[in-house]
């Protein structure tokens, strides 16, 4: 392996000696010409430990293991632990040898779709931002405007100089979506995809889809780095994945936020001008977004505590205004979806029915079987309320009032309905037994948004 291929594949990475599949006498070779460089693994002062993989400086999240013989005491990073055990006197090793010369290329896009004149507008804010070097910029549309086609110029534009470029999700769910749509709409450019399990563990192309979590691996690796869904869960919860995400950009590197709920703390940085962005309020087909519906059912808990199937959500399921539509019903936990799913089953023998949710082993099959149109009704968790599209589908969720759903989520799920332009009427239905206000708001924001849009 020549010193090129070596660059391509660890140029930008921040890894473990595990992580490195190189035969002992070359790696130490490298090492002495300093093509890698060591790095402590955790910086300790007299106050705190620093996990220099994760940032992470809790002292409740490292671990202690205790001297054995000749082995003194170490100490270990329990936040990051699964992406590989971090020790203190087991180093990180950083690519210092020569950067990978990224191909350039003429005309790299082989979408052959249209934008249309809004979306063109926030596209072309997109290929400012990168041609300027700009540190931030947020894209604010609503759910089924197109983000992804917006980010087309903006990628061509970066692969015309001859740069690196991830997309970041916080969920796995969305890298397994939006992978093949890149890799058809970018059919010459190398293309990874990286998630915990992923059959992709390289990581070395020149575009990266990967989860966020994955960016624990780079440093100073991409010239465009993209965050896909930045307020969704884990990213607004967990530091360390922000830490991640601005470590692995290069120094003169663009960040560019895509969301269709901005968080609380964006808006108000964007109402102060502290935040660059760009506002999309409406679908790329020119329909409004779907405003749910709120049913109110006075038993349901108790219901769904005991298993009975609320009569009018089953008069609903079943006098739906198109019936041809699939239907995604969203519940508030891993119980009640399986408990729900045997039920329905049980009910509508007519209906083929699946339910996926986090610790499902057969979760990217039963997606894939319900986008497929193989499947009638998909029961899921919160796992689907964002960044997944359905061509004709209607929405429910069971419970809405849980504590689960938030405002935000309320919003996404909602955005599952109607993002077809040949079905852009799908129904949205929240069941609950008592208004909350995260229901009132989300309906309001939902209709705001309709408004800024020109619909009301």
């Amino acid at each position: 392996m020549d010193i090129e291929e070596l660059s391509q594949r660890y140029a930008g990475k921040f890894l473990l000696r595990s992580e490195i599949p190189l035969e002992p006498s070359l790696f130490e070779r490298l090492l002495t010409d300093h093509f890698f460089t060591v790095k402590p693994s955790i910086r300790k002062t007299w106050l705190h430990y620093e996990c220099q993989r994760c940032g992470n400086r809790k002292r409740s999240l490292f671990g202690h293991i205790p001297a054995q013989r000749s082995l003194p005491a170490q100490v270990y990073c329990r936040k990051c632990i699964e992406m590989g055990r971090v020790i203190d006197r087991s180093p990180l090793y950083e690519w210092t040898g020569p950067d990978y010369e990224w191909p350039l290329y003429s005309n790299p896009c082989t979408w052959d779709g249209a934008l249309t004149a809004v979306q063109e507008d926030a596209a072309q804010r997109i290929v400012q931002a990168i041609r300027n070097h700009e540190q931030e910029l947020l894209t604010w549309a609503v759910c089924g405007a197109g983000k992804t086609e917006m980010l087309y110029p903006g990628i061509t534009e970066s692969l015309k100089q001859g740069k690196r470029i991830c997309i970041a999700t916080p969920r796995a769910d969305v890298v397994r979506e939006l992978l093949p749509r890149l890799r058809s709409a970018f059919s010459g450019v190398t293309c990874q995809g990286l998630y915990g399990g992923s059959p992709e563990k390289e990581g070395s192309a020149q575009m990266m889809v990967a989860t966020t979590h994955q960016l624990l691996r780079y440093k100073h690796a991409f010239d465009v780095m993209i965050i896909d869904e930045v307020d969704a869960f884990p990213y607004t919860h967990d530091p360390t994945l922000a830490f991640a995400a601005h470590r692995a950009r290069r120094e003169k590197g663009t960040l560019i936020y895509l969301t269709a709920t901005p968080a609380a703390d964006d808006q108000v940085r964007m109402s102060l001008g502290k935040l660059p962005h760009v506002f999309v309020p409406k679908r790329f087909h020119n329909h409004p977004l779907p405003v749910p519906i709120l049913r109110m059912i006075p038993r349901l808990k108790k219901d769904l505590a005991e298993a009975r199937l609320p009569e009018s959500f089953i008069k609903w399921l079943m006098n739906r205004k198109n019936r041809e539509r699939q239907v995604l019903i969203f519940v508030n936990s891993i119980k009640l979806a399986e408990v729900l799913t045997n039920r329905l089953a049980a009910n509508l023998v007519q209906s083929t029915i699946k339910a996926v949710h986090a610790s499902d082993a057969n979760r990217e099959e039963n997606v894939q079987q319900f986008r497929d149109k193989r499947l009638d009704i998909l029961v899921t968790t919160t796992i689907l309320e964002r960044g997944v599209t359905f061509p004709s589908i209607d929405v429910a969720i069971l419970d809405a009032g849980s504590a689960v759903f938030g405002e935000q989520a309320l919003v996404q799920i909602a955005g599952r309905a109607g993002r077809s332009p040949h079905d852009p009427t799908g129904e949205v239905v929240f069941f609950h037994d008592g208004k909350t206000d995260a229901m009132i708001e989300a309906v309001k924001a939902i209709q705001k948004m309709n408004k800024r849009g020109g619909f009301l």
